[in-house]
């Protein structure tokens, strides 16, 4: 049989969340999970999708298929995690104290 990454929904009604699941494409949408990669909650603020990429990519190789909608969301957080890697580190984190701050006036003797 073939395995498919997809959603499978947890959340109660008007509260959807959901779990990223790799199944047999031939089971219940909710049915028995292989394995539970992480979780989709669309009315999150900020990052709504928790998943575990280098699971996707071991299952990938092992010749699982994403939905659609899995698909564009794996896309999605790779491109998200990629930009924050990229983002450089806040000076603030840097590891060189910053300088004692001089007075702009001079002081008068």
């Amino acid at each position: 049989m073939s395995l498919k990454i997809r959603l499978s929904r947890i959340g109660t009604k008007h509260k959807p969340i959901y779990r990223v699941v790799v199944a047999e494409q031939r089971s219940r949408r909710d049915g028995d999970a292989t394995e539970i990669l992480g979780t989709y909650t669309p009315e999150a603020k900020g990052n709504p999708l928790q998943i575990k990429l280098d699971r996707v990519d071991y299952w990938f190789s092992k010749g699982a298929r994403p939905t659609d909608t899995m698909h564009a969301l794996i896309k999605k957080e790779r491109r998200r995690q990629a930009a924050v890697a990229a983002t450089p580190a806040s000076p603030a984190a840097s590891a060189t104290p910053a300088a004692p701050a001089t007075p702009a006036v001079p002081a008068i003797t």
